[in-house]
């Protein structure tokens, strides 16, 4: 069984398409852990096999997978590229030692190797780069590591380089130990190094000395006394380096030939940090992804202190429930083989856990001990969701449902006010994966539509109106008889309702009545039909029948004063306004600025934040639907942005036109 210091717990990041899939196929083909290489073109990977990501050959989930190196195991996990599926990657650095990005010598430095590194600062985790693609045509590694080091600073250093052989690569350079190695099939094995790189060899490992000798002072005393490091401070001080942050180790390779896996390996082995905790105490664990399916819920861990056994019964510190773990899995893939244990460090999952979520810790019972979740995303892309076909309604929301146990990022809520079910996620794909699961896990086709935007409506004069309600039939009739005033009321978020008869003209009994058929007219206003705010109405004068009248007869007279008044009381349509703070590079500050002007914005402010510029603004809702797709396309993928409610305040004419004209045309 693995111990902690013979673990390694490491997340692959970077940007789509850089090739993280094809590398973690290549680690496992090479080690053993898979009799074929698989291929994200083929739909044949073991990271990828959910039926969405062989569609679309994009990774979805991340998938953590096990990989036997030596007396190593090395925790491997995959995560997605795309900024849709950034929660994936949040779960996954959450129980990483280590980050590697991953970057394309055809592509080079790209906003996913930004967001990666930020993410990985974010978290204080050392990380390494892996320079991919370097056999395919128009690969560029010397541009590629310049272009890391120029962006990154003097700690990123290379410590392995392109082999070329006869004018094709056919492996790579081992810079620390002066090797060379050429894959051959599964295998690698050494040869000369080639006579017209080992300048270019000895200036790197010049550079990478030196940031090594940082490690420690007895090894800065020897560099600079001019001393050769011996092979084991050599490791051992770019083992420190990586883990302090001084060095960052550049690998490179091809992850469908395989050349340079090896080297990276070693390298993981070697210098990535091995897991904290304490294997000796009360056993305690973080669940940090949840996959549910049609054969029930496995929940994916880290032990954070001690062992965790089959059969343990643990504690949830958040709901105060007992969990009692059944089978424990080992999982690669689709694949998973049962294992008895777990120790500090390691990672497993757990099938039918009841009521535990990602992110909740378990720990002995009575320990206390609780860890740290995981902070996600706010959703900032909504859709309007409904079914294709009538009576699908309740298929959704218990699909969505059952989807959120495994995809804590994505929110959904009915809106009582425009009947409609909102979904939120972080971007148009996130909600067109969520759909396309609906389809195939639930059954259920739908369609999305941008939401209604949940307009209100006030008045702007003072006005005196009668409503009456005469209706004589057999025996009893019906008479309300009430002359109203009705005014704003600025700021007021509820009905301020007085009276002030004198007389009894109306009797005191039936004043709730008046005041109940006021409110519940307010629910649709006389404009657009959307909730009437910020009224005054004052009970004045009127008269009743002592035979006739009735709580109902007051009520109805009192929502035809109301339809009658505040037609005349200069009615008008009020629009959400948001707060809204936009961060960017600050290089697309214009274009953000010009963009929020023709969305009717606000620009309240700016201000430099960690290297960026956050512009403050206010900006009408019913602008803003789009907002998150815009802005990626804009920027490129470095914006992000914070929107939320404020206030309301009165639209301008032509707005209001619109959306009355909208109105009236869905009513008809």
């Amino acid at each position: 069984m693995a111990t902690s210091h013979n673990i390694r717990n490491i997340c692959l990041l970077g940007h789509g398409g850089d090739g993280k899939t094809s590398l973690a196929e290549s680690i496992l083909y090479l080690t053993k852990g898979t009799d074929r290489l698989g291929r994200v073109a083929d739909g044949t990977t073991v990271c990828d096999y959910d039926p969405e990501e062989i569609k679309r050959q994009i990774s979805i989930s991340a998938a953590p997978v096990p990989v036997s190196y030596g007396k190593v195991k090395i925790n491997l996990m995959d995560t997605p590229g795309y900024f849709d599926f950034v929660g994936e990657v949040l779960q996954c650095l959450r129980v990483a030692d280590s980050g590697l990005v991953v970057l394309s010598a055809k592509g080079g430095v790209s906003v996913g190797t930004e967001k990666a590194v930020k993410m990985l600062d974010e978290q204080k985790l050392p990380k390494m780069f892996y320079i991919s693609k370097i056999d395919e045509e128009n690969a560029n590694f010397d541009k590629t590591y310049e272009d890391l080091r120029a962006q990154f600073g003097i700690s990123v250093c290379a410590v392995t380089m392109p082999l070329v052989e006869g004018g094709k690569i056919t492996g790579v350079i081992d810079i620390v130990r002066k090797k060379a190695f050429r894959i051959n099939g599964v295998k690698d094995e050494e040869v000369s190094i080639p006579s017209d790189a080992v300048d270019k060899m000895e200036q790197l490992r010049s550079v990478l000395t030196e940031n090594v000798a940082e490690s420690s002072e007895e090894l800065m005393e020897k560099f600079f006394e001019g001393e050769e490091f011996t092979d084991e401070e050599f490791i051992n001080g770019l083992r420190e380096g990586v883990k302090n942050g001084s060095v960052c180790p550049v690998f490179c390779g091809s992850g469908f030939t395989g050349a340079g896996t090896f080297a990276l390996l070693d390298g993981i082995v070697n210098y990535a940090p091995a897991p904290q905790g304490d294997p000796a105490g009360q056993p305690s664990a973080i669940v940090f992804k949840t996959i549910s399916d049609q054969y029930g819920k496995f929940s994916f861990f880290r032990v954070m202190s001690g062992t965790i056994t089959s059969d343990m019964t643990l504690e949830n510190p958040r709901t105060g429930t007992k969990e009692k773990l059944g089978h424990i899995y080992s999982v690669k893939g689709k694949k998973n083989t049962e294992i008895t244990e777990v120790p500090c460090g390691d990672i497993a999952a757990v099938s039918k856990l009841s009521d535990t979520k990602t992110g909740d810790t378990l720990s002995a019972i009575g320990s206390g001990i609780v860890h740290e979740g995981i902070k996600f995303p706010e959703p900032c892309y909504s859709v309007a969701i409904a079914p294709t076909a009538k009576g699908g309604e309740e298929k959704i929301a218990s699909g969505l449902a059952r989807l959120a146990e495994e995809d804590p990022v994505f929110t959904f809520e009915q809106n009582a006010e425009t009947k409609q079910l909102i979904l939120s996620g972080i971007g148009d794909i996130h909600i067109d994966v969520l759909r396309s699961k609906l389809k195939s896990k639930f059954g259920v086709d739908t369609v999305v539509s941008i939401p209604k935007v949940a307009y209100r409506e006030k008045i702007r004069k003072k006005v005196r109106v009668e409503g009456k309600h005469k209706k004589q039939s057999g025996g009893h009739g019906q008479y309300g008889h009430v002359w109203i005033e009705f005014e704003p009321a600025p700021g007021a978020e509820d009905l301020i309702f007085e009276e002030t008869i004198f007389g009894g003209s109306v009797p005191k009994n039936y004043h709730p009545a008046v005041e109940k058929g006021i409110r519940e007219s307010m629910q649709r206003g006389v404009l657009a039909g959307y909730p009437v705010v910020e009224l005054k109405a004052t009970l004045v004068d009127g008269s009743y029948h002592e035979v006739d009248s009735s709580e109902m007869a007051f009520k109805t007279a009192a929502a035809l004063a109301y339809k009658a008044g505040l037609a005349q009381a200069s009615p008008v349509l009020m629009e959400p306004i948001g707060n809204l703070k936009v961060t960017i590079p600050d290089s697309y500050m214009g274009d953000i600025i010009g963009d929020l002007n023709k969305r009717r914005g606000r620009i309240l402010g700016m201000n430099p934040v960690d290297g960026m510029q956050v512009v403050e603004a206010e900006v009408p809702m019913a602008e803003m639907s789009t907002y998150a797709i815009d802005l990626r396309s804009m920027t490129q993928g470095r914006g992000s942005f914070v929107l939320k409610f404020d206030r309301y305040e009165e639209a301008p004419p032509h707005v209001q036109q619109k959306v009355i004209e909208e109105r009236q045309a869905e009513e008809n």
